[in-house]
């Protein structure tokens, strides 16, 4: 039996929804006599928007109810249902109408439209397996929105082409794969699009109903009739004698002009427009809507009610302000309270902001809290400042499955094939904590000495049998400079057992396979390389991360077959991607007091206080969505809800939380370094309260500076300048000529060099373009003047250019080095060939890269001092030419003359105490740098008189190295930091920044 008007009732704004449905209803299941004497809970069935909200309801009954045992009533979810979930009529036999094709899985239906796109684009050039993925998942969302609101793809072949322009007749074409094959393939599958068999499953539930209403009762709940076949079965449950249907929020206070503007073009964005939308479905009236039994609303709550109905009132009313002021002043301070405002100056702030109101939650026992923001990355930030405390909380949008540890393992070590063993992929799936290789601290021990002895500085060559070279090529220099060769070992074995285990995912790398292929072997090689002994990778899919992550797997697997064959990078490419797609929502061993949800998990949810986080334009609200497929004209035509609709659904959520009785609101000013827009909903709210003389009204305790607070350090003395003073028997006997410069500039580095025996350590993967520049074209002109000491040859230019290429032999497969080192280096080639003619005038033979050292006896012991001259000149007279190559800068004539650059004058007092064998004891008569960069200007060239200037800096040496004999004497850092570079390798070891800031900040 139907009634002649619906029964409808609305739970107000601001009233804990759940808690008032349950209470109500264990109050009195009749309902005050419209369901008939007799019905019993367990005989009511109940439908909600969602799973959540359901397991949410159970909860609110167990609250209300004190704890004690309930026969609860059927709770069913209304958005997501299924067979099992449905209940059909009086005789409990399903209807023939649902014979329905089972659904097809998500995964699969990505990967058959990805592969419907590759059909398409076959005989275009870049069709890509990634983008085609990408493309499907769009195509799927377009589907799942057309579906949803019932609009007939078969109308995109009405949309006249000649309206629009080109573009979007190819796009209209393209769509068509929607109306066309993807139909066909669903039919040959046997399968049926998830959407379309839910709207089926809702009319299915629909015609039973309205053929033999249910006689026992049936509330639907919470819903707002977003989706037509949900709005449908609302109307038939709401005018069935056994039905009812309780509205959200439903706004009574808004004046009626107001009201009925609602639903109009340009309202859409209204938190109302929905609810006003499913009224006229229902064909009834506002007023035909009754307050649920047993509600009376708070003053304090109305009072909050009305004044956010009347900030967010239609745009086209807002000129009714100026007469509503009077109205609402009485109760302004009833509406206020307990409502507030946090600016924060960025989210890191308003993360700790919130992170601290959640936290002062808990000093009130029972009393909940709950942040509801869209912006997962706010989420995130709070989840991890409550960690401080311990806390671990429940974020509702869950973290993304590719960001947990297994996924993170299962993508590296795909990644570290795709790449060839480059150093950092190799590094980050071998040090991940889920790899062992049969023993994990054995793993750790090598894994650290490979870094250290072969992947830090230049790459290797790709590939294992690039690292095995270098491997080798490192053992042979270690054993050159007499160096402990011990550390190496063990290190072959470890790459032949990671070729051991890896070797079916190498045998793709390079070439395309199937995809199903690809993951079977990636996942095999990857449980190989987390072996523990007789342990076979359990560890990978243990916990809740490793089932879903096995889970993943698997549904990647069996969907694979469709999408064909890539190569190893494309397909871990898409492994992250998908694995993007997917959420993992911790089950067990989060706080049970407080919550981080999403709006949509917020619906019909309470939490004693309610904070609304990231109040900004462009978050919450979001914007409204550009259509990659239609645009507004084409979606109108269609029949499809302008993208503003989702900011009416976005409007109500906002209502509804901050008509809590406890609300805070936060916003950054900035986000990502940029400045942000206050919400549109936080201004309008400003705007009327500075009408009503309030604009202070929600400013709140400072949240942000106390929570900055937590992390501020005290009042610190700082550190004192390092002194270090060794004894006599550490301190070095030994210099070389540019050690000299370091330790008068810098006698730190020294004492951390020498004394410490510590060395900075290279790169990971360094960037050979700094590191060998300079080394390739001192060694180029080091060959040069090898071959020809006495004489230039006729075709001098060509012999150098020659040379050079045989010197950057190694080197020119890199592209860097042949666009821009190369050529720089024939500039450089024709400039020293150039300025040769001048040098070798009364020259008799060149020496290059001539090394030498003398011993200084002057000091109570020994020192020796060594040194290699790029290239020193014999010149006819018996004197001598000492001259510096520089590819970068070069000193000052006063720097060298003041003594802070002394390399030249103190190779000159090495020639003329007979350091340089090669050439005995000699007088310099010339000092000379060049400077050699290939620019615009190739070379250019100082030089330093020596007379005199020798003598000075010998001497000059002589003092110092006596001062530091004296073991009072300390290695400062920096003693003169005006001529030093920005940064040194020991400034960290020294804490330069610390002592040299005056114990300032930034």
């Amino acid at each position: 039996m139907a009634h002649d008007s619906p029964r409808l009732f609305t739970i107000p704004s601001g009233t804990p929804f759940l808690d008032a449905l349950a209470g109500t209803l264990l109050a009195d299941p009749t309902l005050g006599g419209c369901f008939g004497a007799g019905v019993e809970l367990p005989d009511i069935t109940i439908l909600l928007p969602t799973r959540r909200a359901v397991r949410a309801l159970s909860d609110a009954f167990l609250r209300v109810g004190s704890g004690r045992a309930l026969l609860l009533p059927i709770m069913r979810p209304l958005g997501d249902v299924d067979e099992d979930e449905l209940v059909l009529d009086v005789t409990s036999q399903p209807s023939a109408s649902l014979a329905l094709p089972p659904e097809i899985a998500a995964l699969e239906r990505q990967f058959r439209l990805a592969r419907l796109i590759l059909d398409l684009d076959e005989t275009e050039e870049g069709a890509d397996l990634t983008r085609a993925l990408a493309l499907a998942a769009d195509l799927g969302r377009f589907l799942d929105m057309a579906l949803t609101e019932r609009v007939a793809l078969t109308s995109l072949a009405q949309l006249v082409p000649e309206e629009f322009a080109e573009y979007w007749q190819i796009t209209i074409e393209f769509l068509k794969l929607l109306t066309e094959r993807w139909p066909e393939e669903l039919a040959k599958l046997g399968l049926m699009e998830g959407t379309a068999r839910r709207n089926a499953l809702l009319e299915s539930q629909a015609a039973a109903w309205t053929q033999t209403p249910p006689t026992k009762p049936v509330i639907a709940a919470g819903s707002t009739g977003s989706i037509p076949a949900a709005a449908d079965l609302l109307a038939v449950i709401s005018r069935s004698a056994a039905g009812a249907v309780v509205l959200p929020g439903l706004d009574t206070e808004l004046d009626a002009e107001s009201w009925n503007a609602i639903g109009a073009k340009g309202t859409e964005s209204h938190p109302q427009y929905g609810l006003k939308k499913l009224l006229m479905h229902l064909r009834a009236e506002r007023d035909d809507v009754a307050l649920w039994p047993g509600m009376e609303a708070a003053p304090a709550r109305r009072a909050r009610v009305r004044l956010l109905s009347e900030a967010l009132r239609p745009a086209d009313t807002t000129s009714l302000w100026r007469s509503r002021l009077d109205l609402l002043k009485p109760e302004a301070d009833a509406a206020l309270e307990g409502l507030s405002l946090v600016t924060a100056p960025t989210q890191r702030e308003e993360a700790g902001a919130i992170a601290l109101l959640m936290r002062e939650t808990l000093g009130t026992p029972g009393k909940t809290a709950a942040l509801i923001t869209p912006d997962r990355a706010l989420g995130r930030r709070v989840a991890a400042e409550l960690r401080r405390w311990g806390i671990e909380i429940d974020d509702s949008g869950g973290e993304p499955l590719a960001h947990t540890p297994p996924m993170i393992y299962l993508r590296l070590v795909a990644e570290m094939v795709a790449e060839d063993f480059a150093p950092l992929a190799l590094l980050a799936a071998l040090k991940h904590p889920l790899a062992g290789l049969g023993h994990t601290a054995r793993l750790r021990d090598e894994v650290r000495r490979l870094e250290h002895l072969v992947l830090r500085g230049p790459r290797p060559a790709p590939g294992l049998a690039g690292l095995r070279a270098a491997l080798v090529e490192k053992r042979a220099a270690a054993e050159a400079r007499e160096a402990p060769v011990k550390d190496f070992a063990g290190l072959d074995s470890l790459l032949d057992r990671l070729e051991e285990a890896l070797r079916p995912l190498l045998d793709l790398n390079g070439r395309e396979a199937p995809v199903e292929h690809v993951a079977r072997v990636h996942v095999a090689a990857a449980e190989a390389l987390a072996s523990r002994g007789e342990d076979r990778a359990s560890e990978l899919w243990a916990k809740e991360e490793g089932d879903a992550a096995s889970s993943f797997v698997a549904d990647l697997i069996e969907a694979a077959p469709t999408l064909g064959a890539c190569d190893l990078e494309t397909y871990a490419r898409l492994f992250f991607e998908l694995g993007m797609t997917r959420a993992l929502r911790p089950r067990f061993g989060r706080h049970p007091r407080l919550f981080i949800w999403g709006p949509l998990e917020a619906r019909l949810q309470h939490a004693d206080r309610i904070i609304l986080g990231s109040l900004n334009e462009g978050t919450w609200p979001a914007e409204a969505n550009i259509d990659p497929w239609l645009n507004r004209p084409m979606r109108a035509a269609l029949g499809l809800e302008p993208p503003e609709r989702h900011i009416g659904l976005s409007a109500h959520d906002f209502a509804e939380g901050a008509s809590a009785a406890e609300v805070v609101l936060t916003r950054a000013l900035k986000v990502e370094g940029a400045p942000t827009v206050a919400s549109r909903w936080l201004l309008r709210l400003q705007s009327l309260l500075s009408g009503l003389g309030r604009a202070d009204a929600l400013d709140a305790p400072n949240w942000s500076g106390w929570a900055q607070k937590l992390d501020e350090a005290g009042d610190i003395a700082p550190v004192e300048k390092p002194h270090p003073t060794p004894p006599l028997a550490a301190r070095p006997d030994g210099f070389s000529v540019t050690e000299i410069e370091t330790l008068i500039r810098d006698p730190y580095a020294i004492y951390a060099k020498k004394v410490l025996n510590l060395r900075p350590l290279e790169p990971i993967d360094a960037d050979v373009a700094a590191a060998e520049r300079g080394n390739i074209i001192h060694s180029a002109l080091e060959n040069f003047a090898r071959a020809y000491p006495q004489g230039l040859p006729a075709n001098a230019l060509d012999e150098l250019v020659r040379i050079g290429r045989e010197t950057f032999a190694h080197a020119l497969d890199r592209p860097g080095v042949a666009a821009f080192w190369w050529p720089r280096f024939k500039r450089i080639a024709a400039w020293i060939v150039d300025y040769e003619d001048k040098l070798r005038v009364d020259v008799k033979r060149v020496h290059a890269e001539l090394k030498g050292s003398i011993e200084i006896v002057e000091l109570g012991r020994v020192i020796r001092l060594v040194g290699k001259a790029d290239r020193i000149d014999e010149r006819k007279d018996g004197t001598v030419a000492i001259i510096d190559y520089k590819t970068g800068g070069m000193p000052s004539l006063r720097q060298v003359e003041v003594g802070l650059s002394p390399q030249l004058p103190l190779e000159a007092a090495m020639a003329a105490r007979g350091g340089f064998a090669e050439i005995g004891k000699a007088t310099a008569s010339a000092l000379l740098y060049l400077r050699l960069t290939g620019g615009e200007k190739a070379g250019e060239t100082r030089a330093i008189a020596p007379e005199g200037l020798v003598d000075e800096t010998y001497a000059n040496l002589v003092a110092l190295l006596a001062s530091y004999e004296d073991e009072a004497t300390p290695y400062l850092s920096r003693p003169r930091p005006m001529f030093e570079a920005t940064y040194g390798d020991y400034d960290h070891l020294a804490r330069v920044k610390e002592w040299s800031s005056a114990g300032g900040g930034e």
